[in-house]
C-alpha cells in the first residue's frame, strides 16, 4: 500500500482525542462513601460488565472513525507493483522487455503480452500522481522521459520489435541513472522470464547487484512476470542458407508448443524477387527439420525472398528472410604426403559432380606458403605444424576457416593449440576398434536435417591415434577414448579425427562417413562467406558499416522507421544486401525458475508479481480512499446505534403501578 498524501498520516493521532476525553472525564467525578449507595451498587453489579464493554465499543468505534478518516485524506493505494511506504515515489524506472517473445498472445488472445503490461503499468502509473516516469526498453537500453503514462503505448520506445533483451546490462544501466537521480525510486522490470533473455549465469549480475547497492537510496525492485499458458502458435526459423550453384539451399525448422499433438497441415509461402509460390508441410510433432532448394533464375547474381507461414499466437515468429550474392566456388586445401589417404581426402572435398568444388594438394613443407585468402577449409594429415605454418594456419582459424587433423601416424613431438597426438596403437588381432558414440544433434557428424543418422557403426579401425588436450569431445571409441573433437578459435574451428582414410587404418575411405564429415567440415568453412549475406538482428554484423544507410527492401511487412534497427528483413546498407533475422534463442521457451531469479536478484528485496497475462485481469493498482471513507460512515453508524437508550423490557402494567406507588 502506497499514501500519495502521507502528511495527512499525522492526523491519525486524532484518533487519540476520545481516549483522552474519556480518562479526563473519569477524574472530574469524586467517589463518596454513601450507605445507601449500597443497595444501588448491588441491584446494578450484574449489568456492570456489559455496560463496560458497551462503552469500550462505543469508544473503539469513534477512534476507528477518525482513523479510517485520516487514511481516507492520505490517499492510499494499492498495487502489486507498488509497495508498502509512507512516503509517495518521485521516480519509477521502467525495463520494457521489447523481445520477440513477448509479441506471444496469452491463453485468452485478446493482447500481446507487450501490449497488457504497457496497459497494467499505465495504470498502475496513473495512480501515483506526479511521479516521473523512465523508460529503459530491452531494444535500444537508453533511458528517456516518459511525458505521460497515457501515451506510454504509442511510442516507438514500446513497440514490438524482433531483438532479444539483455537484463544484466539492463539493470545496470538503470543503476546508472539512478546514481545521478535523487528522491525515492523503483525499478519494475516487465518480462515473460524467457531464460535466454536473463543470462542467470552471466558474471555481469555481480556488477549490476553491487552498482544497486552503492546507490545513496536503496531503490526497490518489483519483477512483474507476464507468463502463463500462450495462445496456440507455430514458429519458422532459418538455420542456414547457402549457394550452390544455381540454387540457394534453406535449412529450416518449423516450431509448435510442446503440447501440441497430432498431424498439422501448414501453409509455407515463399517469395524470391517477387515471385511468390506456396506449398503445405505435414508437421507431425512439436518440431520438423528440412531443408528446402530454391531454384534461382538464369543468370541470377543477387536476389532475396522470404518464407512465411500464417498468423498466430505470435507474429514475429512466422517470417524468414534471406539473401544471396553470386555463386562462389568452395575450394579447400590437402596438406598431406601423396598416398592413399590424400586421395581419399580429395574425392570426399570435391566430388565428381559437384563443380563448385575444387581442392588442391601439397606437401607439409610448402604450406607455409599458401594462400588461405579463399580457401574454405584445409585437411591436415601430417604431423602438426610449427613456426611461420603454425601461425599462418592460427590466423586462417581466428579468420574463420576450419581445419581437420588426422593423424601423422608418429607421436607428436609440437603441439598445436595445446592439442598433440598420441602414440598410434593398433586393435588385437582379429578385432576391430569401433565408435561407442556420437552426437547426433551437434557437429560434422550429426543427424541430417530431416533426422536421418550418419552410418557411423559401419566404421571400423584397425589403427588410431587419439588427440589429447583440452578439446570438446564428439565422438568416442568402444573404450571412451575420443575420436572426433572440437576446438573453437574465436571465429574457426579445429577438428581433430583419430584415423586416417587408408585401409591400413580403418574404412574410412568407404564414404559412409568421411564424406559427410568433410562436406559439413567445408560448408562451415565457407559459411564465412556467404554470412556476408545473413546475420541476427540486434548483433554487430547487423549494423552499417561507416558511411552507409539502412533501408529495408523486402515487401512482407510495413516497416516502422523509429524501428527499423530492430526489425528482421532484407536491408540494404550502402551495396550491401543482408537478411536480418530474429535471435534464435527467442524461440526457446524455456522459463527462468524462481531459484535462478531469486539468485540474479539476490540482496535486492526485490517483489515478484506473477501474473498469467490474461488481457481480462484486474489491473495492477486501484485507489482505496473511497473504501476508507466507507469504513468512516461505517463506525459513525456504528456508535449512534451504540449509543442509544437501552429499551425498558418491564411489563406496561407493572411500570403504571410503579407510577402510582412512586404518587402515593
Amino acid at each position: 500500500m502506497l499514501f500519495l498524501q502521507p502528511l495527512f498520516l499525522w492526523f491519525l493521532a486524532a484518533a487519540a482525542i476520545p481516549v483522552a476525553i474519556h480518562f479526563l472525564n473519569r477524574r472530574r467525578h469524586k467517589t463518596i462513601a454513601w450507605a445507601a449507595m449500597q443497595f444501588l451498587l448491588k441491584a446494578t453489579r450484574e449489568s456492570r460488565g456489559k455496560k463496560k464493554l458497551r462503552h469500550i465499543l462505543i469508544l473503539t468505534c469513534r477512534a476507528l472513525g477518525i482513523a479510517a478518516l485520516a487514511f481516507a485524506a492520505a490517499r492510499p493505494v494499492v498495487s502489486g507493483l507498488l509497495g508498502w511506504g509512507g512516503g509517495s515515489i518521485d521516480t519509477v524506472v521502467l525495463i520494457l522487455d521489447r523481445s520477440a517473445s513477448m509479441e506471444s498472445k496469452p491463453g485468452d488472445g485478446l493482447g500481446s503480452r507487450r501490449e497488457i503490461v504497457l496497459e497494467k503499468v499505465r495504470d498502475a502509473m496513473a495512480s501515483l500522481g506526479s511521479a516521473r516516469l523512465v523508460l529503459i526498453d530491452s531494444a535500444s537500453g537508453n533511458p528517456q522521459d516518459v511525458p505521460s503514462p497515457d501515451v506510454l503505448a504509442e511510442l516507438s520506445a514500446t513497440a514490438a520489435t524482433d531483438t532479444a533483451a539483455d537484463f544484466p546490462r539492463l539493470l545496470s544501466a538503470a543503476a546508472d541513472f539512478l546514481a545521478d537521480t535523487p528522491g525515492r525510486s523503483e525499478i519494475w522490470l516487465t518480462s515473460d522470464l524467457q531464460t535466454s533473455n536473463w543470462h542467470p549465469a552471466d558474471e555481469r549480475w555481480a556488477a549490476a547487484r553491487a552498482s544497486l547497492a552503492a546507490l545513496p537510496q536503496k531503490p526497490a525492485i518489483r519483477v512483474l512476470s507476464i507468463t502463463g499458458t500462450a495462445a496456440a502458435n507455430t514458429a519458422i526459423r532459418l538455420l542456414n542458407s547457402r549457394r550452390s550453384g544455381n540454387e540457394i539451399l534453406l535449412d529450416l525448422e518449423i516450431l509448435r508448443a510442446e503440447d501440441a499433438r497430432g498431424i498439422a497441415s501448414i501453409p509455407l509461402t515463399t517469395q524470391l524477387n517477387g515471385t511468390r509460390t506456396t506449398e503445405t508441410l505435414n508437421l507431425p510433432g512439436q518440431s520438423l527439420r528440412f531443408q528446402k532448394r530454391i531454384i534461382l533464375p538464369p543468370d541470377s547474381e543477387t536476389g532475396h525472398g522470404w518464407l512465411s507461414i500464417p498468423a498466430d499466437g505470435n507474429p514475429r515468429d512466422n517470417a524468414a528472410f534471406f539473401a544471396y550474392g553470386p555463386a562462389r566456388p568452395v575450394k579447400s586445401l590437402i596438406v598431406a604426403p601423396t598416398g592413399e589417404a590424400a586421395d581419399y581426402l580429395a574425392l570426399a572435398a570435391a566430388p565428381p559432380g559437384f563443380s563448385n568444388q575444387s581442392t588442391e594438394r601439397i606437401d607439409p613443407a610448402q604450406a607455409a606458403t599458401f594462400q588461405t585468402g579463399d580457401t574454405a577449409a584445409i585437411f591436415w594429415a601430417a604431423p602438426f605444424p610449427n613456426g611461420p605454418t603454425a601461425d599462418l594456419l592460427t590466423r586462417f582459424l581466428e579468420n574463420g576457416g576450419h581445419i581437420l587433423f588426422l593423424p601423422p601416424g608418429e607421436t607428436s613431438t609440437t603441439p598445436f593449440l595445446d592439442l598433440k597426438w598420441s602414440a598410434a596403437t593398433e586393435a588385437a588381432a582379429g578385432k576391430f576398434l569401433i565408435l561407442q558414440d556420437w552426437n547426433h544433434s551437434d557437429g560434422p557428424l550429426r543427424d541430417g536435417i530431416d533426422g536421418t543418422p550418419i552410418p557411423a557403426e559401419r566404421f571400423k579401425a584397425i589403427r588410431r591415434q587419439v588427440p589429447l588436450g583440452d578439446a570438446a569431445v564428439l565422438a568416442r571409441w568402444e573404450d571412451g577414448e575420443p575420436f572426433l573433437s572440437r576446438k573453437i578459435v574465436e571465429r574457426g574451428t579445429a577438428w581433430f579425427l583419430g584415423s586416417l582414410p587408408d585401409y591400413t587404418w580403418s574404412n574410412l575411405g568407404d564414404a559412409d562417413v568421411l564424406l559427410p564429415v568433410v562436406q559439413r567440415i567445408l560448408t562451415a568453412g565457407a559459411d564465412r562467406f556467404e554470412a556476408s549475406h545473413l546475420a541476427t538482428v540486434g548483433t554487430d554484423l547487423a549494423q552499417p558499416l561507416p558511411g552507409e544507410t539502412r533501408s529495408r527492401i523486402d515487401d512482407f511487412g510495413a516497416a516502422d522507421p523509429a524501428n527499423i534497427a530492430f526489425e528482421s528483413g532484407v536491408f540494404r546498407f550502402g551495396t550491401r544486401v543482408l537478411a536480418l533475422n530474429r535471435p534464435p534463442e527467442e524461440d526457446t521457451p524455456e522459463i527462468l525458475s524462481r531459484e535462478s531469479l531469486d539468485a540474479v536478484l539476490e540482496n535486492t528485496n526485490y517483489t515478484l508479481l506473477d501474473q498469467a497475462g490474461q488481457a481480462s485481469e484486474p489491473s495492477l493498482s486501484r485507489d482505496i480512499w473511497r473504501t476508507f471513507l466507507i469504513a468512516v460512515l461505517f463506525f459513525l453508524i456504528a456508535e449512534a446505534a451504540l449509543c442509544l437508550p437501552k429499551k425498558s423490557t418491564q411489563p406496561v402494567s407493572l411500570r403504571k403501578n410503579s407510577k402510582l406507588k412512586s404518587a402515593s
